[in-house]
């Protein structure tokens, strides 16, 4: 017998498969309702079963209802998320490299690239270290998520 928590993800990669960009944003009380749970039910299954490493994006979102969006990744994509969720920390130089990187795989336009390098330089952020290669990382990562989504979402 499936548990709860495995219904749950059926229902979300459901949801996923009948969406024609590869996105859905759904709200914790619903799902939960659907499935007489807590929220914090709905939680656990994000956060443990739709991860960057299984070719998920999951974001949450203030207000509106607090919803929740999920999104599939491609194989490129996938990559680039699981090494973007693993960088705590990154120095310009290799903020840098991986914005080329990005940017020769297609992923993000020239301009995209020049936009986001001109933003994380560290005469930009002025910060001591190493909270500025924190703010460098959060932000790179908040960066390319929007470049993705304004292709349509994280799509496979």
């Amino acid at each position: 017998m499936a548990s709860i928590a495995d219904e749950i993800e059926a229902y979300i990669r459901y949801l996923l498969q009948k969406s024609p960009d590869g996105a859905i944003v759904i709200q914790r009380t619903e799902i939960a309702e659907r499935f007489d749970c807590v929220p914090s039910q709905i939680s656990y299954v994000l956060m443990s079963r739709f991860t960057p490493d299984r070719g998920y994006v999951v974001e949450g979102r203030r207000g509106g209802g607090g919803n929740i969006r999920v999104m599939k990744l491609d194989a490129e994509q996938q990559e680039l998320a699981a090494l973007l969720s693993e960088i705590d920390e990154i120095d310009q130089a290799r903020a840098f490299g991986l914005i080329v990187r990005v940017l020769e795989s297609g992923l993000i336009s020239e301009r995209e690239a020049g936009v986001m390098q001109s933003a994380l330089k560290r005469d930009v952020l002025q910060l001591g270290l190493p909270e500025r290669d924190r703010v460098r990382a959060r932000l790179l990562r908040a960066m390319l998520t929007a470049a993705f989504d304004s292709r349509g979402g994280l799509q496979p």
